[in-house]
Parts: C-alpha cells; structure tokens; sequence
C-alpha cells in the first residue's frame, strides 16, 4: 500500500513538474501580447524621446489647399498636468489620471499662426475616455491648454490670453489638445474680422502627433531589443 502510495505521488510531482516547464518554456498568448502592446503605448509618452513625439516638422493641410509644414519652435521640459491646463480643467484631469502633459509650439509655413500642441498621459484608453468627455466641444480654446511661449523666439508674444482657437483629440491612453493664436499675440477680441480658416489646420498637427503615439505594435519575440517575451 505505502509503494503504491509513494508511485501515485511520484506521477502526480511529475505531471505538475510537467505543467510548469510547459507554462515556463510556452509563448505568450495572445491576449498577453495584447496587453503587452497596450502597456508599451501607455509608456510611450515618458520613454519616447520628445523630439519622436513632436518632430522638427509637421505636415498639414493648407487653406489655399495643398500640404504645408508646420516648423517646430521649441519644446517644453515641464510636464505638470498643472502647469498646462488652464485651472477650470485641472481637477477632472486628475481624477482620471492625468501622469503628465507634453507641450510643443509650431509655426505655420506663412509664419503668422502659432500652434501649442499638449499630449496628456491617463493610465489606460478607460481614463482617456473619461477625462475626453469632461473637456469642451466647443472648439473655444479656453478652458484649455496654456499656450507655450519661448522668449527670443517668434512665439514670445504668445500668450494664453492671444488664444483663438483650439481642439481635442483621443486615441487608446492620450488626450491630445491644440491651441492656437496669431503670431502678434493679439487675444481673439482684438481682431476685427474672424478668420476661423487660418487656425483650421491646427487639429491637423495634434491629429499627426496623436496617430503615431497611440498606434499599436504587436510585441515581436524576435526582437531582443524591443522586447523581452
């Protein structure tokens, strides 16, 4: 009874043996690359060099049709949720989980429109969601993202009271906000005649930044030096 005994314990170690070289040794699945690959763009914002994210030039549409280039003028090494929003918004951002703000100004091709781009990091597409719908809609740039202004730059005049116009885009963890004024730094009172059409390129460029950042990549066990599987 007792060698009987110790022959069904030695196949039941051996079978669980058996089970964890398998569950040690198996490829990931596919919901676990799945999951891998949402994690990998959620860190994007903080790993990524910031010139990967707001790169020397972005493309848009023009007014007078065609494709321009917007010139990037600088970007912001502060990355407070505070110090990019206007306060109205701070704290719903931060009940959905605002980890941090990413801002860059650019130049329009004519050089008289100033564009500050803000990409807002949440944990998860879940807090994205929520904090998109606690922002406004209605294209007004306040409350919304401060405008950057570098001094002894074309863009030192550029302040958040010279704010005209501005969007809101989301995609998988981001927020992606524009605003946008005249390189004068004139507010939007001060302007005789409103030509909506000078900032209609400027969701183009947050649009551009937003497709690259949150654009999945399946994890690729090939690759050592991307991933680790």
């Amino acid at each position: 009874m007792a060698s009987a005994l110790t022959l069904i314990c030695a196949v039941v170690a051996g079978v669980a043996a058996g089970a964890a070289g398998t569950e040690l040794t198996r490829g990931p699945s596919t919901d676990e690359l799945r999951r891998a690959s949402a994690e990998e763009v959620a860190r994007r914002w903080w790993v990524w060099p910031a010139g990967r994210i707001f790169p020397e030039t972005l493309a848009y549409s023009a007014e007078q049709g065609g494709e321009e280039q917007a010139a990037r003028v600088g970007i912001s090494p502060d990355t407070r949720c505070a110090s990019a929003l206007d306060r109205a918004l701070r704290t719903a951002l931060a009940k959905a989980g605002c980890q941090g703000v990413l801002r860059a100004t650019y130049l329009d091709a004519l050089q008289g429109v100033l564009v500050t781009v803000g990409v807002v990091a949440f944990p998860n597409e879940h807090a994205a969601v929520r904090a998109r719908a606690a922002l406004p809609h209605s294209g007004k740039p306040s409350p919304g993202l401060r405008a950057l202004a570098f001094p002894g730059t074309v863009s030192d005049r550029f302040t958040s009271q010279g704010r005209q116009a501005g969007s809101v885009r989301q995609a998988g963890p981001y927020v992606v906000l524009t605003t946008a004024g005249q390189i004068d730094g004139r507010p939007a009172r001060a302007v005789g005649q409103q030509r909506p059409g000078m900032f209609a390129f400027a969701p183009d460029l947050g649009e551009r930044v937003l497709a690259v950042l949150s654009r999945p990549q399946m994890p690729d066990c090939g690759e050592a030096r991307e991933w680790r599987c």
